[in-house]
């Protein structure tokens, strides 16, 4: 089951976030736009796109959220490993998404005073200093 829905949320979000789309829903609501005056505007005709946007909208928050944290744990995975292959990274990066807000905030305004000073020409020092260990540094 947990398969088949990480599939069909991974099609969902690609579909939905293709131009041609975007340009189908935009020519339903022109259509329905369009039919207002047939159906006098009336409360059944507000009805009819009031729930059809609401149902899309409530399940694409599900579809699109559970392909968002696939992607984004993937590419946690993809960065940590990373940070441990290269000898000189700053293994203290690895994992990072785990800490708090406030710990975050400080790692990130560290990284912020780093940048500044490259930017400046000055030379710069690892932010958290604690180098990767490597199995083959372990091993040596």
């Amino acid at each position: 089951m947990e398969k088949l829905f990480s599939a069909f949320s991974t099609a969902t979000s690609r579909l939905a976030g293709m131009p041609w789309t975007f340009n189908i829903f935009l020519l339903l609501v022109v259509v329905w736009a369009v039919t207002g005056p047939l159906f006098h505007f009336s409360q059944t005709w507000q009805l009819v796109i009031n729930t059809g946007t609401t149902i899309v909208t409530f399940l694409m928050v599900f579809l699109i959220q559970n392909s968002q944290n696939r992607d984004s744990a993937a590419m946690h995975a993809k960065l940590d490993e990373l940070i441990f292959a290269i000898r000189h990274a700053d293994a203290g990066f690895i994992g990072i998404e785990h800490l708090t807000d406030h710990e975050l905030a400080a790692i990130l305004a560290e990284v912020e005073k780093r940048a500044s000073a490259i930017h400046a020409g000055h030379s710069a020092r690892p932010v958290r200093a604690r180098p990767a260990k490597r199995v083959d540094d372990l091993t040596t």
